[in-house]
């Protein structure tokens, strides 16, 4: 069953970047780290090397940079996650960031490995509002995200470590397969 989530996951995220939208991941303690990893392993090469055009590589003084991919990691966003925690809760920490920065066409991925994480939650309530889908990668059920999400991809796993294991296969698989798409081998 993952793997066909997994592949409608990497077609909702593919037809965003396409369209000129962007992915934002968001998640609490491992999965804010695996937050973190996927949107590096986006926003800079992964398995591929991502050339700039001759015209930018000139531009840039030949610095070796790469193409990226639009993808936005809300876990490390730390002045205005300490402000909007101060201020409106720590449930809104997400919620708050993605009705600033989300528009329509653009990809919200929650994870959480029970799916019942409430900030995540509310995030995705939010993104449902500024029009952008949403991907719960969670454990085996899905928990509340399930329910809400427009996609869910869920380990075959309940035991926390074992979720988290999976997710990391999981992910690096949609990312790959992900620059494939937009970047020659």
């Amino acid at each position: 069953m993952a793997n066909q989530q997994l592949e409608k996951a990497i077609a909702m995220i593919t037809d965003a970047f396409r369209t000129g939208g962007k992915l934002m991941v968001c998640g609490n303690g491992g999965s804010a780290s695996d937050s973190a990893h996927i949107v590096g392993e986006l926003v800079k090469g992964f398995l591929k090397k991502r050339p700039l055009p001759a015209e930018w590589a000139e531009e840039l003084g030949g610095a070796p940079l790469q193409m990226g991919l639009p993808a936005m990691d809300l876990t490390a966003q730390g002045a205005a996650i300490s402000a909007i925690v101060n201020d409106l809760g720590g449930e809104c920490m997400y919620a708050q960031q993605v009705l600033a920065y989300g528009v329509p066409g653009d990809v919200l991925l929650g994870i959480s490995t029970s799916g019942n994480a409430r900030n995540v939650e509310l995030a995705m309530h939010a993104a449902r509002c500024k029009g952008v889908k949403c991907i719960a990668l969670t454990g085996l059920g899905g928990g509340r995200l399930g329910k809400i999400c427009d996609l869910l991809v869920e380990s075959g796993e309940t035991e926390t470590y074992k979720v988290q294991e999976e997710h990391i296969r999981l992910y690096h698989e949609l990312c790959a397969r992900v620059e494939e798409t937009f970047f020659e081998k």
